[in-house]
């Protein structure tokens, strides 16, 4: 049978389980941020925040260890590190957060939060350091009031070091072996500049001697911090120290067509050390094709957007960098239209015989001062004379234009004239544009060729109704002579067009859009292309489309859980439709009509009711809601499924061993809304070895109602050590299984790694891996009041655990023969590591508070004593509390502060007194990180002096009175 749990007690075999309500055991979360990775200090900043200082190149990882139940979900996030640094453009889902080789970006606040739906989100922040040291960097510069080509000749030479570090690195000069320092010599002087205090460190050495030829060193150091060690750099002063000067072998511009291979040569020609040289582009980065041997960079089959200034750097860190440019042209031509100008003093749009037009032509031309043009008539060269006039418009008012003014147009001037436009020296292809002028008889006296554009949308085609899905044609008619390109857009608001962008090209004024949503209803505005060969105002028109398009309802899905004999009601409600004058609705189950009906004006819902659901009443309910455009429809799951456990994570110390090779795993959970459906009878357990995939299954009977918020638990055995399981519980009802929970149940050793707290009530047997000391004269025993052997010893020990159950548990001594005064029986804790805070040991031992509850009752107690035992100690052990001599019937709390310094374990001592009325008792014992908090004021103590550990203990005894249970 499954066990409830109330606290930390058990409960066995009782026919009305409520003990426990949801309050008892659902907890909002609360999070710790523990460490491990390669930390290279941690620190507590103003209590509240830690910094984590970590090498570069390391592998940080941080652990959100959380409490709560139902079980918090947490998430990591990261602010206050570099704005380029995304954290990999999302937040981490998991209790452990790993970064390898994290780099300097990756430093700032990461936060954990966990939630689960109680209360507020807990959140914790820990504050990342990243420590990196680069290698220096030294630059040499001569004083600018003597500038002279070579250094020797000057009077005074500046040495700046430079490095990138955190924490701000320290600098030192070497002269050779020799350490310079500030004032050592006369003719050297160390400071750093007032604007980069910290960052840089320059070395001056003034009125050059031929002492000062030498080689320096640059030692940048931020003190072994982390381990980082020292960098250096060495730089070589002598007198033929020169900046560095380059040619570069090409010519400025170079001019070339797309396609050919282009060299650029960079020489060095003068500077010492031998200068290093670099290309770089204006275009931010070189080509990726582009390939750089020594000075010589080649741009392979070069394409115009490789176009532009190209530099070639030499640097030897002496002065200033050389740098010389020079700008690769790519000849091209693109972007080529045409427009007519009719008589600026004639209001008609019509061009008419015997006034003036002017054709205009323009192109794109790179470069502009080759751009050459020339006109065809009938595909007849043309040359420029007084009626027809050949020009080029300035350009800086219009740049690459031609025009060809027609003075008097006469009936022999119709016909096809094309532009046709070129650059020098050829290989680019021309650009050639036709203009068509024909003849329309136009009365009385008028002849009209050119015909300005009118549009119109055809009857019956505006408004358009089509249906969500359709492909739909917006027809508008164009005329004119040229015929127009038609331009498409929304009329009725900024939005992008079906393809994404704002405007859509149409030549024959039709705009065809394929499988049309409701997002496209509205008004579309078709209109004239503003170069359509006419200096007149565009024409538009506009179509509006309707998309029909069938009911949007909820819910479109929803479970239903209910449990026999009680009512079902399903609402499917409509948010909207097109059409929406015409709607209809039926209820099926499994495709058989149950209900059907017509919407009422003012109601936008619809309802099935089951009155009492019987198992015929399973299964899958839909509500079809009818307009012309189709159907939406609601579907509801009505079942009787059980909704899933959920695993119980806040237990102390919910593992133990018992046996050398196995291990056992006290599991926990509460049943989510376990009143929403029928009665759960028993639970299916399945558990299987990671890596395997066979499964073993058992079922765990359930008598009674589970009440919400009732913990079970269930014993795991015969794990095997150190093999983690995967467990999976199911609930059961008469509907059938439940839904399924998982859960990882992992082996971990005795020793707790990084100690939150410590809980142990004594509750199982293996008494929270507490062990019986070898050496000496007695066992502790673990009892219950309810199992009591009828022989006991009146007058002495407790009647109940400390909370008064008297099917609780607890350890006592049993002072009766054969035992004899002094005799001693010593229960020894598990062992418990302390986590440093620096990488050079403890300095400041962290602090944690040890309690129990003691129960001291009979005229002949003994005493009770608690050790501290730590690993590496001359002295093995140290007294950190002791009582002796009745305290009385009742349970009373001891709380001792300790801070040890090592990894560590607790021993508590009980010894007999001069008689069998003496049994002592304890249980409850805890060990929490911190000082003890809020101690009561009742308080009395029994510490010896003379203990060589007290200078390591800060002792708070509190003895309580309980009264009433827990």
């Amino acid at each position: 049978m499954a066990q409830l749990v109330c606290g930390c007690k058990v409960l066995y075999s009782l026919p009305k389980r409520r003990c426990c309500s949801i309050d008892d055991l659902s907890a909002p979360p609360s999070v710790r941020i523990i460490h491990s990775g390669h930390a290279c200090n941690v620190e507590e900043e103003r209590h509240t925040e830690r910094v984590y200082t970590i090498r570069e190149g390391e592998t940080l990882e941080l652990t959100c260890l959380v409490t709560g139940h139902p079980r918090p979900q947490i998430r990591w996030t990261k602010t206050a590190g570099s704005v380029s640094d995304r954290f990999q453009d999302s937040s981490v889902f998991n209790e452990t957060l790993n970064i390898a080789k994290i780099q300097r970006t990756q430093g700032g606040r990461y936060y954990c939060k966990a939630e689960n739906g109680l209360g507020s989100p807990a959140i914790k922040s820990i504050r990342v350091d990243v420590y990196y040291l680069d290698d220096p960097v030294v630059t040499v510069h001569q004083s600018i009031g003597e500038a002279k080509e070579q250094f020797y000749y000057e009077r005074t030479v500046f040495l700046r070091c430079v490095a990138n570090s955190n924490p701000p690195v320290r600098y030192s000069w070497h002269r050779g072996r020799e350490v310079l320092t500030q004032g050592s010599d006369k003719g050297v002087e160390i400071y750093e500049p007032f604007f980069t205090q910290g960052e840089t460190k320059i070395l001056k050495l003034k009125n050059l001697r031929p002492q000062d030829y030498a080689n320096y060193s640059c030692i940048a150091s931020v003190r072994n911090v982390c381990g980082i060690p020292d960098r250096s750099v060495i730089f070589k002063l002598t007198n033929k120290t020169a900046s560095p000067s380059i040619k570069l072998l090409v010519e400025d511009p170079i001019v070339v067509n797309p396609g050919q291979t282009v060299s650029l040569v960079c020489i060095t020609t003068g500077g010492e050390p031998p200068p290093i040289l670099t290309w770089v582009s204006s275009n931010d980065s070189l080509p990726q094709r582009s390939l750089v041997k020594g000075g010589t960079l080649t741009l392979p089959a070069i394409t115009s957007d490789e176009a532009g200034v190209y530099s070639c750097v030499a640097s030897n860190n002496v002065g200033n960098p050389a740098k010389k440019s020079t700008t690769i042209v790519v000849r091209a031509l693109k972007k080529g239209r045409f427009w007519i100008t009719p008589d600026p003093y004639h209001n008609d749009d019509n061009i008419q015989i015997g006034r003036e037009v002017k054709i205009s032509c323009q192109v794109e031309a790179t470069p502009p001062e080759e751009l050459t043009f020339s006109w065809l008539k009938n595909g007849r060269a043309l040359r420029s004379s007084e009626r027809m006039v050949i020009t080029q418009t300035d350009p800086d008012i219009s740049p690459g234009t031609t025009n060809l003014d027609i003075i008097d147009l006469k009936f022999t001037d119709f016909g096809t004239y094309t532009c046709v436009a070129a650059l020098k020296g050829g290989g680019i292809p021309e650009i050639s544009i036709d203009v068509n002028i024909s003849s329309t008889t136009v009365p009385p006296l008028f002849f009209s060729f050119l015909v300005p554009p009118n549009l119109t949308v055809p009857r019956g085609k505006s408004p358009l109704v089509a249906r969500e899905g359709d492909t739909v044609e917006l027809e508008c008619l164009v005329s004119g002579k040229p015929k127009p390109i038609i331009l498409w857009s929304r009329a009725d608001k900024e939005a992008p067009m079906p393809d994404g962008s704002m405007q859509m090209e149409s030549y024959d004024g039709v705009l065809r859009i394929v499988n049309v949503s409701r997002e496209m209803t509205g008004s579309y505005r078709c209109q004239t292309s503003q170069y359509n060969g006419f200096n007149v105002k565009p024409r538009e028109a506009v179509v509006e489309l309707i998309v029909q398009y069938p009911p949007t309802v909820e819910p479109v899905y929803m479970e239903m859980r209910q449990g026999l004999g009680r009512p079902v009601v399903m609402t499917c409600r409509v948010l909207r439709a097109h059409p929406s004058r015409v709607l209809r609705f039926e209820w099926l189950l499994s495709n058989r009509l149950l209900h059907a009906g017509a919407f009422d004006a003012q109601r936008d819902e619809t309802e099935y009711t089951i009155r009492s659901l019987n198992r015929d009443g399973w299964g899958e309910y839909t509500c079809n809601v009818i307009n012309e455009a189709g159907a939406g429809k609601c579907t509801f799951q009505v079942t009787g499924k059980a909704y899933p456990p959920e695993f119980y994570y806040d237990t102390y110390s919910p593992l133990w061993q018992n046996r050398p090779r196995v291990y056992g795993f006290k599991l926990q959970w509460t049943q989510m809304n376990p009143n929403a459906v029928d009665r759960i009878v028993a639970y299916r357990l399945g558990i299987r070895q990671m890596g395997l995939q066979r499964w073993w299954e058992q079922e765990i009977p359930v008598d009674g109602t589970i009440n919400k918020g009732e913990l079970m638990t269930h014993n795991l055995t015969e794990l095997i050590k150190p093999e983690s399981y995967e467990v999976r519980l199911t609930p059961i009802t008469r509907f059938g299984e439940g839904d399924s929970t998982i859960r990882i149940v992992t082996y971990s050793a005795p020793i707790n790694p990084h100690l939150r707290e410590f809980h142990c009530s004594f509750e199982e047997e293996p008494i929270c891996m507490f062990t019986q000391d070898k050496n000496d004269d007695f066992d502790w025993t673990r009892h219950s009041a309810a199992t009591r052997d009828t022989k006991y010893t009146p007058n002495t020990g407790p009647s109940g655990d400390r909370s008064g159950s008297k099917q609780g548990f607890y350890m006592y001594i049993e002072t009766s023969r054969p035992r004899k005064e002094g005799d001693q029986a010593r229960l020894v804790s598990p062992f418990f590591n302390v986590a440093p805070k620096n990488p050079y040991g403890i300095t400041n031992p962290p602090a944690y508070c040890f309690g129990f509850f003691y129960h001291m009752y009979g005229k002949h107690i003994g005493t009770l004593n608690a050790f501290l035992k730590q690993k590496g100690q001359t002295t093995s052990e140290g007294l950190v509390w002791s009582l002796s001599g009745n305290q009385g019937d009742r349970w009373k709390q001891a709380k001792v502060c300790i801070h040890p310094t090592a990894s560590f374990q607790v021993v508590l001592e009980g010894i007999r007194g001069p008689g069998i009325e003496g049994d002592i008792a304890i249980d409850d014992v805890t060990l929490e990180e911190g000082e003890c908090r809020d101690p009561p004021p009742n308080l009395s103590s029994k510490v010896p002096s003379t203990s060589s550990h007290i200078w390591l203990l800060c002792v708070t005894l509190v003895m309580t009175l309980l009264e009433g249970q827990r």
